[in-house]
């Protein structure tokens, strides 16, 4: 558990010493009771245990549901507003290059009058970025907790970027291969990644309409704020056409592999029916006098079985040269 309590004018950042016993709720339950007029608390929970949001859902005036969804962290993106406190589900994104493997978690942002809350599931943490930017740029908490919630968000939406570009370098990878001369079966690779990029799209898509939201006439903000918003959205915007590009793009390539796995299929049918063609031809004379009768032409002859080697020999040789300049074998 972090805090930290925001104090204007004097753009003072205090933060609360969280290691106690009870996980530093005691120390931001005091906490928040002397957040004054033009202050704000920022209170942060990683993977919180049963009685963390429990506790703090009263002096903060968290809605049951709210707490309920922050717990369960298996929430689509979304955003829903009770009474005075905004809650937004974010889901984090990241790429893992080894295994080609998109991971996902969680982050819940809930701002209030006086307070930000953020609580995150997963091995990704946001936040720490988030804090770190806020930091760097300390005006931007004049606007108070929504400026919590646009660092979150637009480190989020980085993130996606970021993951995007990787996606986009392993399926370049795999297109080389595809269309590589070499007979590799590449299948199960290319839905592997399909399946990433459908998960990626899950955590992308449902964000964009929550993002249009925030830059509306009516999205209870600072009007300076929209602008901010608006970056974030355009940064969506292009990493959800990114997205969609790039799932587009596997089916392409599935396509054209199954199409080339066919070539090949192809290519091997034809061999095989050259060879069987000329083999046919030595098989055929064979039979023929193989079949001791007793009365058959040039059994009695002596240059009869050189004829017959002769002949199949001859035709077997025709027969390849006629498949090899067709490009059969």
């Amino acid at each position: 558990m972090r805090c930290v309590i925001y104090r204007e004018p004097s753009d003072e950042l205090e933060q609360v010493d969280c290691r106690q016993a009870d996980g530093g709720r005691a120390a931001v339950l005091e906490s928040l009771k002397r957040v004054g007029e033009r202050e704000f608390c920022w209170v942060h929970l990683d993977d919180p245990g049963p009685g963390d949001l429990e506790e703090l859902a009263g002096p903060l005036g968290l809605h049951p549901l709210a707490v309920e969804d922050a717990g369960e962290a298996h929430q689509r993106p979304k955003r829903e507003r009770y009474g005075d406190v905004l809650a937004v589900a974010l889901k984090t994104l990241w790429y893992v290059k080894d295994g080609c493997e998109v991971e996902t978690g969680e982050v819940m942002v809930f701002t209030g009058p006086r307070f930000a809350l953020t609580v995150r599931h997963g091995s990704a943490d946001p936040t720490r970025e988030a804090g770190g930017r806020l930091g760097e740029d300390p005006s931007m908490l004049r606007f108070g907790p929504v400026a919590v919630l646009h660092a979150v968000l637009d480190t989020v939406v980085d993130s996606y970027t970021e993951a995007a570009v990787q996606v986009r370098t392993d399926l370049t990878a795999l297109e080389r291969r595809v269309f590589s001369s070499d007979r590799e079966d590449l299948t199960e690779q290319i839905y592997s990644l399909k399946r990433e990029v459908l998960e990626f799209r899950d955590a992308v898509q449902p964000l964009v309409p929550v993002v249009q939201d925030f830059v509306g006439p009516h999205a209870g903000w600072p009007e300076e704020m929209l602008p901010y918003f608006r970056d974030v959205a355009d940064h969506l915007h292009r990493t959800e056409t990114e997205v969609r590009s790039l799932d587009e793009l596997l089916n392409s390539a599935l396509d054209a592999h199954l199409a080339r796995v066919g070539t090949w299929q192809n290519d091997d049918m034809r061999r095989i029916s050259a060879w069987a063609a000329i083999l046919a031809t030595p098989t055929l004379v064979a039979g023929i006098y193989g079949m001791n009768f007793a009365h058959m032409p040039e059994l009695s002859w002596t240059y009869g079985y050189p004829l017959a080697i002769t002949v199949m020999a001859g035709a077997a040789t025709l027969l390849h040269r006629a498949f090899r300049r067709n490009g059969w074998l």
